[in-house]
């Protein structure tokens, strides 16, 4: 069974359609389901059913692709022991981290690996927690920082999981806001504010929106980003005030923070897929994410 013809039903398990793969594997979507025709004739098994214009997984399928996924992990740390008989990291790694623990974990964690696993390649990917967890399943990760509070893509038993660190939840004003040289704040008193919101359906514009209900008001909404540092600079400007991770508040902007009366904190983890021994690479990567470098403190209120 040829690799790439593997990857493709895992993913095709994933992404639920050919398009989708094809768009993944950057190929085109009559190449998608030329290779894994010839997968089901390598394997003599019907392993896709086609219904109007739609293809699925039949059983056979779904248990060759679920399958797949350890078939080539262990095709990975293979190839891993016999560049170093398992001794020395070395080969590809790619890692997901959403956008705030990229410059606060990933970064420091791969140029450390640079220097003292001069073989070892780690490619880094900026993946939100709604699409790493896909990722890390079909295979198109190998380890990937997330958070285990996102409600909707649940762990489950193919996962392992190495907590990381916590980040607090904060409101993020301008300088010369009224709530700056205050306590903890009640997001009910700033209901009639102008919100900066995170893109639709990702994890913050989620968390901020449910915050904001909880506190029994509906945002007004004035921009959404899905780049913080334009965040930041939004709220800098005096243009609205937002709900952001402690990671995500660069001490570049001149802008100040408040705790929230009611704390929300987030876990942050490192997941991988559950399976054989995690090859000499992977544990590498685990252990540089996870003597990170002392985590920035909230701002100050200015």
């Amino acid at each position: 069974m040829n690799p790439l013809r593997l990857r493709l039903l895992s993913q095709l398990d994933t992404l639920g359609t050919v398009r989708a793969v094809a768009q993944a594997a950057n190929l085109s979507p009559s190449s998608v389901s030329q290779q894994l025709a010839v997968l089901e004739t390598e394997t003599r098994t019907q392993l896709l059913e086609r219904t109007g214009c739609r293809v699925r997984l039949t059983p056979a399928g779904l248990i060759l692709a679920r399958r797949a996924r350890a078939i080539l992990d262990h095709m990975n740390s293979v190839e891993a022991e016999l560049r170093g008989f398992g001794e020395e990291p070395a080969g590809l790694v790619r890692l997901g981290a959403f956008q705030s623990a990229i410059h606060t974990m990933a970064v420091p964690a791969v140029s450390r690996l640079a220097r003292e696993h001069p073989h070892l390649d780690v490619e880094l990917l900026e993946l939100e927690p709604h699409a790493s967890m896909p990722a890390l399943r079909g295979g198109d990760a190998d380890i990937i920082v997330t958070t285990t509070d996102f409600d909707e893509l649940p762990l489950g038993p193919d996962i392992d999981i190495v907590p990381l660190a916590t980040d607090p939840v904060l409101l993020v004003v301008p300088p010369g806001h009224p709530a700056v040289g205050r306590g903890a704040v009640d997001l009910a008193a700033y209901a009639d504010e102008p919100w900066a919101f995170d893109i639709p359906q990702s994890y913050m514009a989620n968390l901020a929106l449910r915050l904001c209900r909880q506190s029994s008001f509906e945002p007004r909404v004035v921009c959404r980003f899905s780049n913080y540092m334009m965040t930041l600079q939004h709220v800098e400007a005096g243009l609205s005030i937002a709900l952001l991770p402690g990671l995500a508040v660069d001490r570049r902007y001149h802008v100040a923070t408040r705790e929230l009366a009611t704390p929300v904190t987030r876990t942050i983890t490192a997941a991988i897929r559950r399976g054989s021994p995690p090859r000499a690479a992977i544990r590498a990567v685990l252990e540089a994410l996870r003597h990170h470098p002392e985590l920035p403190l909230p701002l100050p209120g200015q």
